[in-house]
């Protein structure tokens, strides 16, 4: 587990010292009933990880089109995205 981990009440506590010490560099980790649940990290360690699940993404859909995998319109998109689902809570 990372060097800085914390309880969620520590970390509620003590709020601004772990978004100083992200802003330094220093990521802390957040623990609920001792399992890691979230994360105060550095600004720019969040952007490469969007930056890196973006690529990795255009890259998977790269490859389904590669391999003539279907397509969608951005109609049907829409239309599936605002589509409510029975298994949805309201």
């Amino acid at each position: 587990m990372a060097e800085n981990t914390v309880t969620v009440r520590e970390a509620r506590a003590h709020l601004a010292d772990h978004i100083n010490r992200a802003e330094e560099g220093t990521p802390t980790v957040i623990t609920r009933n001792g399992q890691p649940v979230a994360a105060v990290v550095p600004i720019a360690d969040f952007d490469a990880l969007e930056d890196a699940a973006d690529v990795l993404l255009a890259r998977e859909a790269e490859a389904v089109l590669a391999q003539g995998g279907p397509t969608v319109t951005m109609a049907e998109l829409l239309a599936d995205l605002f589509t409510e689902r029975p298994d949805s809570a309201a």
